[in-house]
């Protein structure tokens, strides 16, 4: 039996999250969009509920499409608040809109927004080599820099545990656990 990181469950979604996604460098910019929609509807909640609830979201979000939900009408987000399919928090809502609208100003502005975001770690995954879960932070001083730089550009819900869950599950922080057979198999 394979040794998993201290957070996995026993759930198959979990598990394949785990093995398959979680940690691993993600470089393209819609995944990193998705990423981001997720990890700040995740704030206050935990995974496993946004991760049960992911297919749900990414119907109502148009395959996490930005380039769609940046135009979203009042309508549209309306319909979103009645979507029983993911989570209704019209303040999370508002902001998946407006954080599209700012994830392609920086996409303009940089070129594309892994380029933006991976330069805080110039593009490369920082390893870590936590031993157990009392290792593992919640926060780091990067991750309240790079939260503040988003704040200052009119981001919502991108704290600093948000953005470190965020850089945990697009690999720019590698924090598998040294007993976890993927710590250094990405």
């Amino acid at each position: 039996m394979k040794s998993r990181c201290f957070w996995v469950s026993d759930s198959q979604l979990y598990i394949d999250y785990h093995d398959k996604e979680w940690g691993k460098p993600v470089y393209d910019d819609a995944t990193l969009f998705e990423f981001l929609i997720l990890e700040t509807f995740q704030a206050g909640l935990s995974w496993v509920t946004i991760l049960n609830k992911r297919e749900n979201f990414r119907k109502a979000f148009d395959g996490f499409d930005y380039k769609i939900i940046a135009k979203y009408s009042e309508n549209k987000y309306e319909s979103l608040l009645k979507d029983a399919g993911i989570v209704r928090n019209k303040l999370k809502v508002k902001s998946a809109i407006t954080n599209a609208q700012l994830f392609m100003d920086i996409q303009q502005e940089f070129g594309s927004f892994s380029k933006f975001i991976w330069s805080y770690v110039d593009s490369e995954p920082i390893i870590n080599k936590f031993d157990n879960r009392e290792e593992v932070p919640a926060t780091t001083q990067l991750s309240d820099k790079i939260s503040k730089d988003l704040k200052k550009r009119g981001f919502k819900f991108v704290g600093s545990t948000v953005i470190y869950a965020y850089m945990q599950a697009v690999g720019m922080v590698n924090d598998h656990t040294t007993d976890c057979f993927k710590h250094l198999n990405l």
